[in-house]
C-alpha cells in the first residue's frame, strides 16, 4: 500500500509544468461508425482553439487509440492534424483484450445501440498482445516519419489503456461492460511502450493509464499506480444514478471522487481525463441533461475547480455528428462551430464556498442501471456502472457552527491492541491524541488509508457488501476495513485511529450522527473481500474495544503496536448503544474516518 500525505499529493497534482493544459476527448469514428478523417481532426482541433469565450485555452486533444479507424496499424490521422495545428496530445493505446480497435473510449456505452448490437459488431481478435503490437507499431511508425520530431514535442503523455481495470471489476462484469485488462497486463504493456519509444524522439515521455476513479481507489490496482508516471481519472456525477445526483450535487460528487483519487495516487500527478454533463438525453437518476445544467457543471467543476489548475480533457467538443447520441455531451451540436451551445467564458463561476453545494458522501461501487450512451466524433463517456454511487450522507448537527466539540469520551475496558497478532496490550481507546507508545491520531505524518471498505448488514446476512467509500455503523450495519501495510513500515510503530471532525471543519466530506453510544473494533483473522457478507465475516482475531461515546470533534487512538509490514490487516467496526454514524472516508482538509498512522 502507498503511504500518503495530502500535501505531497496536491503538490504532485498541481505541478507547475502541467498546470495549464486544457482540451477535449476525440475518438476515431463518427456516430455512423465511419472513420474520422484528417480534415475532420484538423477542423476539430482548430475549432476547439477558437471556441467563443475560452480565450483560445483548449489547445490539447486526448486520443483513445493510435490506429486510424478501419486499418490494422496505420497511424491515426489525428497525429498529422495535431502537427499541422500545433495541438498537444495525450495519446492513447487501446489495451483491452479480445476485440478490434474501438471507436473511442470505454467498451460499454460507446455507440448509439443496445448492448447486444454493440457486442455483435465487435470483431474478435486473436489476443490482446496483437492489439498492443499494432498500437505500438502505429505510434512508432509516425515517430519515425518526417513529422516524428514535431509530433514528439506535442506529446504530453501516453495512456496505455482506458478504463480496462473497471471492466474487469465485479461491477464492470455485472454490467456487461466488455473485456478489460488486468493490472499485470497493464503494467506489462506500460513497460512495452516505454521500451518501444526509448530510441525515438518521444524517449522519456510520461507513460501512464486512464481509468474510472472507482478503479483507482481499488487497492488491487496499486501496481498500475506504482508503474505509471501519471494517473488519468474519469468521473461523471451524471451517471451516479444509484444515489441522489441532481446538478446541484454535481460539484460535490465530482470533488469527492477527485479527492479520493488523489489520495489513492500518492505522489503521482492526477490528470482529469474525462468529465462533463450532457446537454440532451435520458434522465439518469436525478440527473437531468440540458444545456443549462451542462453550463452549471462547466462553471462549477471546470471553471471553479479544474481549469488552469490541473491537466483537464473535457468530455467533449462534439459527439453529435452525423447523428445525436443519447446522452449527448458536446459543447457544440451536430454542426461544428466555434459558437458553443452554452457560455464557456467562466463568467458564471463563483469562488464563494457558500455558492458551491456541500460535499455529499459518495460512493459504493455496486451494480447500477446501464444507459447505452451514444458514441460521437469523440467517443462517449463513462457509464452508470463505472460511476455508481451510494446514497448521500446528511451533515451532522451535533456541534454548533464554528465551535468544535471537545468532550472526551470515557475509556473502554482495556483490551489487546496489536496491529499484528502478537505483543503489546494498551488501553482500548484514548481520545484526542496518542497513547503513550502509539503514533499521533492526526494525519500530519505518514499514514495508511483503507483500500477496501465493506458494509455488511445482519438484516441481509447473505448480501455481499461490495465496495464502499462510506463507513457505516448502526444497530444492524457494521463496516469492515482492509489496510495494506507496506514493507517500508517494517520496524515502525502503527496506530489504528478514528477521526470524526466537527461539522464546521469539513470541506469535502460530510457525515450523519444520531443516537448515543460508541464503537467496538475487532481485528479479523483474514481480510474481507467485495463478496463478504454478514454471514461470511472472517473470524475475530482479537477484540480491540473502542470509545464508549463518539462525539464530533474528537480523535481516537484505538490501538498501537508493531506495524504488520507486508500484510493486509482487516478490522470490523460495529456501533454500540443507539449510535448511528454514516460518513464519507476522506483524508483531505479535515480528515475523517479510520486510518493507520505510522511513526
Amino acid at each position: 500500500m502507498l503511504s500518503s500525505t495530502l500535501v505531497a499529493a496536491f503538490a504532485a497534482c498541481f505541478s507547475t509544468a502541467y498546470s495549464q493544459i486544457q482540451g477535449f476527448n476525440y475518438g476515431s469514428t463518427n456516430t455512423d461508425s465511419s472513420a474520422v478523417t484528417l480534415e475532420q481532426f484538423t477542423n476539430d482541433f482548430t475549432t476547439a482553439k477558437a471556441l467563443a469565450g475560452t480565450n483560445d485555452a483548449f489547445t490539447s486533444a486526448r486520443l483513445y487509440t493510435c490506429i486510424q479507424a478501419g486499418t490494422t496499424n496505420t497511424p491515426s490521422d489525428a497525429f498529422l492534424a495535431a502537427v499541422n495545428t500545433d495541438t498537444s496530445l495525450l495519446l492513447g493505446l487501446w489495451a483491452s483484450a479480445g476485440y478490434d480497435t474501438p471507436s473511442g473510449a470505454s467498451l460499454l456505452g460507446r455507440l448509439p445501440m443496445v448492448l447486444s448490437d454493440f457486442e455483435e459488431m465487435l470483431t474478435p481478435r486473436s489476443c490482446s498482445q496483437e492489439n498492443i503490437d499494432n498500437e505500438i507499431a502505429a505510434l512508432t511508425t509516425f515517430l519515425q516519419s518526417s513529422n516524428g520530431a514535431a509530433f514528439a514535442k506535442l506529446i504530453l503523455g501516453i495512456s496505455v489503456g482506458s478504463e480496462d481495470l473497471y471492466r474487469i471489476s465485479p461491477t464492470g462484469i455485472i454490467n456487461k461492460s466488455g473485456v478489460g485488462a488486468s493490472p499485470d497486463d497493464i503494467t506489462n504493456y506500460i513497460s512495452q511502450v516505454r521500451a518501444a519509444i526509448a530510441s525515438t524522439a518521444a524517449s522519456g515521455a510520461l507513460v501512464g493509464h486512464v481509468d474510472t476513479w472507482t478503479a483507482w481507489v481499488n487497492g488491487s490496482n496499486d501496481a498500475v499506480i506504482t508503474n505509471s508516471d501519471f494517473i488519468g481519472m474519469d468521473a461523471y456525477p451524471y451517471f451516479q444514478n444509484t444515489m441522489t445526483n441532481p446538478i446541484g450535487d454535481g460539484y460535490s460528487l465530482f470533488d469527492a471522487a477527485y479527492e479520493a483519487t488523489i489520495s489513492a495516487a500518492g505522489s503521482k500527478p492526477v490528470w482529469v481525463t474525462e468529465t462533463g454533463w450532457p446537454v440532451s438525453g435520458a434522465t439518469s437518476g436525478d440527473a437531468v441533461p440540458s444545456t443549462a445544467n451542462a453550463q452549471t457543471y462547466w462553471d462549477q467543476v471546470g471553471c471553479g475547480l479544474l481549469f488552469g489548475k490541473t491537466n483537464t480533457w473535457w468530455y467533449t467538443l462534439q459527439d453529435a455528428y452525423p447523428t445525436t447520441p443519447n446522452p449527448s455531451f458536446g459543447v457544440v451540436g451536430t454542426d461544428l462551430s466555434d459558437t458553443p451551445l452554452y457560455d464557456l467564458s467562466c463568467s458564471g463561476v463563483s469562488t464563494s464556498a457558500s455558492t458551491i453545494p456541500a460535499a455529499q458522501a459518495t460512493a459504493t461501487v455496486g451494480a447500477a442501471s446501464v444507459d447505452a450512451g451514444g458514441a460521437g466524433n469523440e467517443g462517449t463517456p463513462s457509464t452508470a456502472a463505472e460511476q455508481a454511487s451510494s446514497a448521500p450522507v446528511a451533515t451532522s448537527s451535533s456541534a454548533d457552527a464554528g465551535t468544535p466539540a471537545t468532550a472526551t469520551p470515557s475509556p473502554a475496558t482495556p483490551a489487546p491492541t496489536t496491529l499484528i497478532t502478537t505483543t503489546s496490550v494498551l488501553p482500548a481507546a484514548s481520545a484526542s491524541g496518542a497513547s503513550a507508545s502509539g503514533c499521533p491520531a492526526s494525519l500530519s505524518g505518514t499514514y495508511e488509508y483503507p483500500h477496501l471498505i465493506v458494509p455488511v448488514d445482519k438484516d441481509s446476512p447473505t448480501t455481499a457488501g461490495g465496495t464502499s467509500y462510506n463507513g457505516t455503523f448502526s444497530s444492524t450495519v457494521s463496516s469492515i476495513f482492509n489496510f495494506d501495510i507496506p514493507e517500508a513500515d517494517s520496524g515502525k510503530t502503527c496506530s489504528l485511529v478514528f477521526l470524526l471532525p466537527s461539522e464546521n471543519e469539513l470541506v469535502t466530506s460530510a457525515f450523519s450522527l444520531s443516537g448515543s453510544g460508541g464503537l467496538d473494533v475487532a481485528q479479523l483473522k483474514s481480510p474481507a473481500t467485495e463478496q463478504t457478507s454478514y454471514s461470511t465475516i472472517p473470524a475475530v482475531e482479537s477484540d480491540l474495544g473502542g470509545p464508549t461515546s463518539v462525539i464530533a470533534g474528537s480523535e481516537y487512538v484505538i490501538a498501537s503496536g508493531s506495524c504488520a509490514a507486508g500484510q493486509t490487516i482487516s478490522y470490523e467496526i460495529s456501533a454500540t448503544g443507539s449510535l448511528a454514524l454514516n460518513y464519507f472516508q476522506d483524508s483531505s482538509a479535515a480528515a475523517i474516518g479510520l486510518y493507520v498512522t505510522v511513526c
